[in-house]
């Protein structure tokens, strides 16, 4: 494949993992509003709300490996989920932007460490404290990358413009 065709790609890729983001944050938004007591402290609501938030997490990160792929990061074979999210944050010259700022990446990695205790977490008694503090870093997060990637997206743009 081309390099400009590897590109498009990439920003197929890219749009198409925003579109699962946007899905599942206004999934999100719309079972709060419908489905959600918050002094009820319910099991399920646990289970839906951390499942979104994890989903939402693993979609950001096969975006991010995906731009990973194209600017050929290497990626430690330890702990590569959080040298992935770290590698977003940094722009090297004559190669790519940083795909996420600092404040991004402190507050994705509150995520990502969520995810990583959901996964080996079987039991159904939630902290809800917790639960509530990743819902707050969750609703930072949204905002913060839809405005992250769409300049990505536009760094992008720039470099296919530049190779016509």
């Amino acid at each position: 494949m081309s390099v400009e065709g590897k590109l498009l790609t990439l920003k197929s890729e890219i749009k198409k993992g925003f579109s699962v983001l946007d899905k599942i944050t206004n999934y999100y938004n719309t079972y709060l509003e419908n489905e959600f007591d918050p002094d009820a402290k319910r099991t399920d609501h646990a289970i839906v709300i951390s499942d979104l938030i994890c989903n939402y997490y693993t979609c950001l990160e096969t975006i991010f490996f995906r731009i990973s792929q194209y600017f050929e990061n290497e990626l430690l074979t330890e702990k590569w989920h959080q040298d992935l999210l770290q590698k977003m944050t940094l722009q090297i010259d004559g190669v790519r932007s940083a795909v996420i700022t600092e404040k991004t990446y402190n507050i994705l990695l509150e995520l990502l460490k969520f995810r990583h205790f959901k996964r080996y977490y079987f039991d159904f008694n939630y902290d809800w404290d917790k639960l509530i503090f990743i819902q707050k870093k969750f609703r930072q997060a949204i905002s913060y990358v839809n405005k992250n990637l769409t300049e990505f997206l536009s760094f992008l743009d720039n470099i296919q413009r530049s190779k016509l």
